[in-house]
């Protein structure tokens, strides 16, 4: 589709797979953390993908939607506008045809396996009308974000080389695979990923769709340089970068003011942010 040429989460995935590098896809909550998120991509001049729940749009109404969307396209590095982890057919289409989002995320993986790629692949031809690209996940990552539904109930399915098959015949343009990544926190234990499994979805999408990372909280910088070194393009991050700002407001909210904790809250967000970006390998790449 030719549109797709134009449209800024394609694009900017698109250089990422030709330049090997990694891009940050990092969940905004609030207007520090689109201010910080954008303010790190500028200083690393590099792009950025800017997230956002569905929870955005049903808390405010879309005005954080339509505020990351507005700092986006006034920034001097491409940033695009994604929505992530979307569960709800409905909302889907809201968002679609309603706000300024680049590109949708379409989560069917609470149904089983037929309805999701039925569900997912009437989705992605709506938000292909709307000239907005898709995201999917094959097989199934176990567990709960903030702003997400949790899925800690249902049980985890490593991605196939069938499901990548079918996954790119319902039109999406970027696959997240499971391969022993989980959303949330991993515990003790720690981290167990299957890279042999991530080579094959690699070797099996052979070009034709950009792989995804999901699931990298208390990931150490290893683990992400592999996964970039794997095809992955876009690598998703939440509390990666977010956890020293949620950290000082914890230890300073009773004692110092509002304007402050959101400057430096701010402040902090960027210098993690900065961080993940250096670790991704896109630093100087836009």
């Amino acid at each position: 589709m030719e549109w797709k040429k134009y449209n800024p989460t394609y694009q900017i995935l698109e250089a990422a797979e030709k330049g090997g590098y990694g891009v940050v896809a990092a969940i905004a909550y609030n207007i520090e953390s689109i201010l910080g998120l954008i303010r790190a991509a500028e200083t690393k001049r590099s792009p950025l993908i800017l997230q956002l729940f569905p929870w955005a749009i049903t808390y405010s109404d879309g005005l954080l939607v339509h505020a990351a969307a507005h700092h986006a396209r006034q920034a001097s590095v491409p940033v695009a506008v994604h929505l992530d982890h979307a569960q709800d057919e409905q909302l889907i289409m809201h968002a679609a045809a309603n706000l300024p989002f680049d590109s949708v995320m379409v989560d069917m993986s609470h149904y089983d396996m037929d309805e999701n790629l039925r569900k997912t692949k009437e989705l992605v031809a709506f938000c292909n009308a709307h000239k907005i690209t898709t995201e999917a996940e094959p097989g199934r990552i176990e567990g709960g974000e903030d702003g997400i539904a949790d899925t800690a109930e249902l049980e985890g399915a490593l991605t196939t080389a069938e499901q990548v098959e079918d996954f790119i015949a319902t039109g999406i343009d970027y696959l997240a695979p499971a391969f022993g990544n989980l959303h949330g926190d991993y515990g003790p234990q720690g981290p167990d990923l299957d890279y042999d499994r991530l080579a094959m979805v690699r070797t099996t999408i052979a070009g034709r769709v950009r792989l995804v990372v999901h699931g990298t909280n208390d990931w150490a910088e290893e683990m992400t340089k592999a996964c970039v070194a794997n095809g992955c393009v876009k690598v998703n991050v939440n509390k990666l970068v977010l956890l020293d700002y949620h950290n000082y407001l914890k230890a300073h909210a009773a004692s110092t003011s509002l304007t402050a904790l959101m400057e430096e809250g701010t402040r902090r967000i960027q210098r993690l942010t900065e961080w993940a970006i250096d670790v991704c390998g896109s630093t100087g790449k836009a």
